[in-house]
């Protein structure tokens, strides 16, 4: 694909900005506590389905003017829970509906790239799930009021959080979250482990976030990084199964100019210059993690 101009997409309730190999997302909604609209959804899925085939973007970070009232408030409920489905949806079946949080969750999880949310700001609802819980890494201002309210609100958890949420702090700290609705902060002993960073003020936290995109863009693989990030989100169902698709992996990238490059910095004692671009050799691994035969090679023990 030709390189997208960020500026010309039409945004309208995000900035983004590209730095080097790093991408900004704004959310820009200060004036409405950054509440979550239709509008906003469209925004954030398509910018993030763009930057995933954008070889020049190697992190994405989502945050906030640090001034803003909240990071994300949760959804925008002038008009109740109805404005978030399709009226006509249950014509096609009881499963026809299809959570937009659920949606920009999964395009945020399946992204190839580094992600960071920067949540320098009060966060509830949505501002929860979809806009934290898929990404690799998230950052937090110690201030920070969080809660999932949805049980309180006559809801449940949505944005595949109650998937996410349990794989990130195990089931016992997720229902203390989930099923209460409480408000914590995030040095709190349910929720502290989420995150990668917990900061003393607002205003830092978005530069911490930023310094570690510009190490990791710098310094690893585009392609070492699609495939890590397989492994993790597609595990095997055994430790044999395992072993199956890391040593896949380990073949195509060590046989790889990656992993010659990796070799060649170390020794040379030199920043890397990787080669692989997702564009032109996704087509080696995607979805290689299904076409690995888990019967092959019996082990000799």
């Amino acid at each position: 694909m030709s390189a997208p101009d960020y500026s010309k997409q039409g945004y309208k309730e995000i900035i983004v900005t590209l730095d080097g190999a790093v991408l900004t997302i704004l959310m820009n909604r200060a004036k409405y506590r950054n509440t979550f609209t239709n509008q906003i959804w469209a925004d954030l899925v398509h910018v993030f389905d763009l930057c995933d085939r954008d070889d020049r973007v190697h992190v994405v970070i989502l945050t906030a003017e640090p001034t803003a009232p909240a990071y994300c408030s949760g959804a925008e409920l002038a008009k109740g829970w109805s404005e978030l489905w399709d009226k006509d949806a249950e014509k096609e079946g009881e499963h026809a509906h299809r959570d937009t949080g659920g949606i920009l969750s999964m395009t945020i999880y399946r992204c190839r790239k580094i992600t960071i949310a920067a949540v320098n700001g009060h966060a509830a609802g949505v501002g929860m799930t979809a806009l934290q819980l898929p990404f690799d890494f998230r950052f937090a201002w110690a201030g920070a009021k969080l809660t999932f309210p949805f049980v309180r609100r006559g809801i449940v958890p949505e944005a595949t959080s109650s998937y996410l949420l349990p794989k990130l702090l195990g089931t016992s700290r997720a229902n203390s979250l989930l099923l209460t609705g409480s408000t914590v902060s995030p040095d709190s002993f349910y929720i502290k482990d989420l995150y990668h960073q917990i900061l003393p003020t607002r205003e830092a936290v978005y530069p911490a976030a930023k310094a570690l995109a510009d190490e990791l863009a710098t310094q690893t693989s585009q392609l070492s990084i699609a495939y890590a990030k397989a492994l993790i989100q597609h595990p095997g169902e055994s430790v044999e199964e395992n072993h199956l698709l890391d040593s896949r992996a380990m073949k195509i990238l060590g046989a790889s100019p990656e992993g010659e490059e990796g070799v060649a910095s170390f020794k040379e004692r030199r920043a890397p210059k990787f080669p692989g671009r997702l564009s032109k050799d996704s087509s080696l691994w995607y979805p290689w993690w299904r076409r690995a035969d888990i019967t092959h090679r019996k082990s000799k023990l």
